[in-house]
């Protein structure tokens, strides 16, 4: 029989598996620690790794709310590569699941596949080690000024149909413990992420960007070839 009880467990019930799901995701990727390579004489820093534990629920879009997004964009489209020029940051973009579910891989970025991807109209969240060569330049400029010096720089996001996405880093939120705004997000924007602290430290640093402008690119700029390190 159709009742008004089996019809709200069959509503409530899926609804409710999916955030549990989101949750457990997020709370997975903000657990990696690992070691920085350390900067000559001074104590070591630490690695990416997204946040350990939530400061507090993760509040998901609205379910009947969908995402702004362009008219053409394709169900498959991943960010495949970051460039921040000034900071002499280049690296492609992968997912972390293809090489290694239980750790992040070294030497190259990666997304995170419970968020968005860039033109659908939320927060792209790409994260990478604090190491040479990867995130070590986000942080280190974190800890003059507290990034003042990173306002106003752009990032380059290139997406597996060859486009180009150019963002202004607006915000540097240091000490962070939840990616809570990064899900509430509701325009476009990037989040990047690395850590803070030797491993087992917790607060990790996140960098906010701002949509500038897109436009296509030419194939080769979009798919650099990933030569990913397994890190311990």
């Amino acid at each position: 029989m159709d009742t008004i009880g089996g019809r709200i467990k069959l509503r409530l019930i899926p609804a409710l598996l999916t955030a549990i799901g989101v949750s457990l995701l997020a709370a997975g990727l903000m657990s990696y620690t690992t070691a920085v390579q350390p900067p000559p004489s001074s104590r070591p820093l630490a690695s990416y790794e997204p946040l350990p534990t939530l400061a507090g629920p993760i509040v998901l879009p609205n379910a009947s709310a969908e995402p702004t997004v362009e008219p053409t964009f394709p169900p498959d489209r991943v960010a495949t590569r970051i460039v921040i020029r000034r900071l002499d940051i280049d690296l492609p973009i992968v997912l972390q699941s293809d090489y290694n579910p239980d750790y992040p891989v070294c030497d190259v970025a990666m997304y995170f596949p419970a968020m968005y991807q860039p033109g659908q109209g939320r927060a792209t969240y790409i994260y990478a080690h604090a190491r040479t060569g990867m995130f070590l330049p986000l942080l280190l400029q974190s800890q003059r000024n507290n990034g003042q010096r990173m306002l106003g720089m752009t990032v380059e996001v290139y997406t597996s149909d060859s486009w180009r996405y150019v963002y202004t880093i607006t915000e540097v939120r240091r000490h962070t413990t939840t990616l809570t705004d990064a899900f509430n997000a509701t325009v476009e924007q990037l989040w990047m992420q690395t850590s803070e602290g030797p491993e087992g430290t917790i607060p990790k640093l996140q960098v906010v960007a701002d949509f500038l402008s897109a436009a296509p690119t030419d194939f080769k700029s979009a798919h650099p070839k990933p030569k990913v390190v397994l890190c311990s």
